[in-house]
């Protein structure tokens, strides 16, 4: 099957246009990359990893210095124009659109630039702006929104083309938990209503890209470290998974060696609450049942159970070296 999205040994450099103004950026070095049709699909970096160099590159907005790029199949620098057609892009925190027309103004405007028939346009805008809360927003002037509700129009612009890949950088950036929730929400059920949609997200939030993405790839100074399955990628990270249980009534510890799975334990009792912690090293988490099972048959009562495990984040730092800035 045809990717939705293909790099082979893409990179861009920036040369200063004086010696004096600096030295030479490679923004992306020798980046192969293959995105799946029906894909949602992550990349994670620090600032200046280059995220948005590869966006921009893919959206037909920058050259490649060297390497291929191709979406839908087209070249992204001999058919630019095939490309675009294809294609839309919103951008967290871009001050987008007119500040002067209305919101339904502004989305009427983007949809003709891409041809769109008006009734079809409308009948879009329509069921977008009451997908994001906008309906009563729609005569309002783009310069009066709060920074939540134009970055929903943003989103909108971007879906509103019924695009068949669209690029998101940063698109919750800056926003509230209700607003973020709200685009999030609407992104997976864009590519779930129809398989052939594809997604390429830059993001800064890794529980984002965790509860989001079906591959992510991990890039840093141009390069990519890492592409896999958020799954795949926390087991890169060799830590063990530990169970912390606070019980109350607990009167042996005994018996839990044999239980199959299980590295280690401890216990440390807190007199004043009259409760237990007990601490578990699972080797395999298929024994939670059995250790919870031999807790109750002890007459203990379970009064809080927390499983900690890798997170992206640990897998993050492990390959970069730092945490996201």
């Amino acid at each position: 099957m045809q990717p939705a999205v293909e790099t082979q040994s893409l990179t861009r450099v920036f040369r200063p246009k004086r010696k004096k103004e600096g030295s030479i950026v490679t923004a992306l070095d020798s980046v192969d990359l293959r995105i799946n049709k029906g894909e949602l699909f992550g990349v994670l970096g620090p600032n200046g990893a280059g995220k948005t160099t590869l966006l921009k590159i893919l959206s037909t907005l920058l050259l490649p210095t060297s390497g291929k790029a191709y979406v839908a199949g087209f070249d992204v620098e001999k058919d630019l124009l095939d490309v675009r057609k294809r294609i839309n892009m919103v951008s967290g925190g871009e001050i987008s659109g007119y500040g002067l027309l209305t919101v339904r103004e502004n989305l009427w405007m983007f949809s003709q630039f891409y041809g769109i028939k008006s009734k079809e346009a409308n009948a879009r805008i329509e069921e977008l702006l009451g997908r994001f809360g906008l309906t009563e927003k729609a005569k309002e002037k783009v310069r009066t929104l709060s920074t939540g509700q134009r970055q929903k129009m943003n989103v909108i612009r971007g879906f509103v083309t019924n695009p068949e890949i669209v690029f998101l950088d940063e698109p919750t950036l800056g926003l509230d938990v209700n607003a973020a929730r709200a685009v999030r929400d609407f992104i997976v059920d864009w590519i779930r209503s129809d398989r052939s949609r594809t997604v390429l997200l830059t993001t800064h939030y890794m529980m984002e890209a965790d509860e989001l993405c079906d591959r992510i790839a991990i890039i840093d100074d141009g390069k990519i470290l890492a592409c896999d399955t958020p799954s795949n990628l926390k087991r890169m990270v060799k830590m063990n998974t530990t169970l912390t249980l606070s019980v109350a009534g607990l009167n042996e510890i005994a018996g839990f060696d044999t239980i199959q799975g299980l590295n280690s334990y401890s216990q440390t009792k807190d007199v004043e609450s009259s409760t237990t912690k007990l601490r578990f090293v699972l080797e395999d988490e298929s024994c939670v049942s059995d250790i919870v099972s031999k807790v109750v048959a002890e007459g203990s009562k379970i009064m809080s159970l927390q499983k900690t495990e890798p997170t992206l984040e640990d897998v993050f730092i492990k390959l970069v070296g730092r945490g996201l800035e």
